[in-house]
């Protein structure tokens, strides 16, 4: 297969050196492919496209995994509320899977010998893309020059300038990688501890200074509407709130927690979309879950949005767990109300027949239509029984 290598192309800083090194300096006829989970405009498919052509590559391909990565894995992390840390919505780390996917499917169609990503050998996405590699294509060697060669962005940058690389490299100051469940950004400020990212650094900017009340139709626990207007998929209607959402510049956040790899990672992140979905989710389930269907999701839940940021996609453990939160979602189906404001917004409440404040049984601290006074003092007797017994022989107070 001589060597002939696809390389995982997003037209950022570390990319773009891997074309030219891997042409210029090893000989490789590089094909690049950029996998599109939903983050990019069709211009700016064709700026990425144009870039790769004008660093060498023999062919350039987009790959759109957009439906594929809803279908398989945002509407679990929808069903499962998931924020890792309590902050970030796994935007990234799931994607990376998805794309790696059709970047090793697109090397097997064309018969290349090698794949390549761009990773840094201090980060997740390292593992994300070899672990994949591996499962699925062990035949194909992996190739990494910015982790094999340690390079630092300012040396990649020297290097690509050598070449007659003309960009814009004050902009590459920030790695920014997105998609539609969010958009990472990585720069100087989140290699502290204690720098938060400047406003400039987010691609997203403020252009609505108003209060906008929204309306978000679930069913079976899936966005379908957004006040009351339908979209013919769920990739459509995540991306038609993105454009309300960020408008408002919410959902902006800083993520600190551990890596794959041991050491702690932080970053910066824009995700309007994903959190008005998720936080809205989660309020219609309060109302509509019982207690035990609430608290063992939860647990589930946490476990599938680790394995996701693991790279762990493949075990067979995560489809028995999304067979669980997909059949949690019966009744999951209503309207959450929320008001967004400048650079937050506010959860209003939910209309929905599965409402199980709508009982009838009482009204919490108001009313009392299914039990007497006398019931509440025998239940309460009763459930202190194992307190009482403990501390009666312990004698402890």
């Amino acid at each position: 297969m001589g060597k002939k290598l696809v390389l995982a192309f997003s037209g950022g800083l570390d990319t773009s050196f891997c074309v030219k090194y891997l042409k210029e300096e090893k000989g490789f006829e590089v094909y690049t492919a950029i996998a599109n989970t939903g983050g990019f405009s069709e211009s700016e498919l064709k700026s990425i496209e144009e870039k790769a052509y004008r660093l060498g590559a023999k062919e350039h391909i987009t790959l759109d995994v957009t439906g594929e990565y809803y279908e398989k894995c945002i509407r679990y992390m929808v069903y499962g509320n998931i924020l890792r840390n309590n902050t970030y919505p796994v935007s990234v780390s799931s994607e990376r899977v998805f794309q790696a996917i059709a970047t090793i499917d697109y090397a097997k169609k064309i018969g290349a010998g090698y794949i390549a990503h761009g990773s840094t050998g201090a980060g997740n996405d390292q593992v994300r893309f070899d672990l994949t590699f591996q499962v699925l294509a062990p035949e194909i060697e992996i190739v990494t020059p910015i982790r094999d060669l340690m390079l630092s962005r300012q040396e990649e940058i020297d290097f690509l300038k050598k070449h007659g690389v003309e960009e814009d490299y004050k902009k590459m100051e920030y790695s920014i990688n997105q998609g539609i469940w969010g958009t990472s950004v990585g720069g100087k400020e989140t290699l502290t501890s204690s720098q938060g990212l400047p406003n400039e650094a987010f691609p997203s900017q403020l252009e609505a200074e108003d209060e906008k009340t929204i309306e978000l139709g679930f069913v079976k626990g899936e966005l379908k509407t957004i006040d009351g207007k339908s979209f013919s998929n769920g990739p459509e209607t995540i991306q038609a709130l993105e454009k309300i959402a960020s408008k408002y510049a919410i959902g902006r956040d800083i993520h600190v927690g551990d890596t794959i790899i041991g050491i702690k990672g932080r970053v910066g992140f824009e995700a309007a979309a994903p959190l008005l979905i998720i936080k809205a989710h989660h309020l219609l389930e309060k109302h509509t879950l019982t207690k035990w269907q609430a608290y063992w999701k939860e647990q589930l839940a946490n476990w599938y949005g680790m394995f996701l940021h693991e790279a762990m996609y493949h075990e067979p453990v995560m489809r028995n767990v999304e067979t669980f939160l997909e059949a949690t979602q019966e009744n999951v189906t209503g309207k959450v109300f929320l008001k967004l404001k400048p650079y937050h917004f506010e959860l209003q409440g939910i209309e929905s027949e599965h409402d199980l404040m709508n009982s009838g049984f009482g009204d919490y601290g108001e009313t009392v239509k299914a039990w007497t006074p006398d019931d509440i003092k025998g239940f309460t007797k009763i459930l202190g029984n194992p307190l009482k017994i403990y501390h009666s022989v312990n004698k402890k107070i």
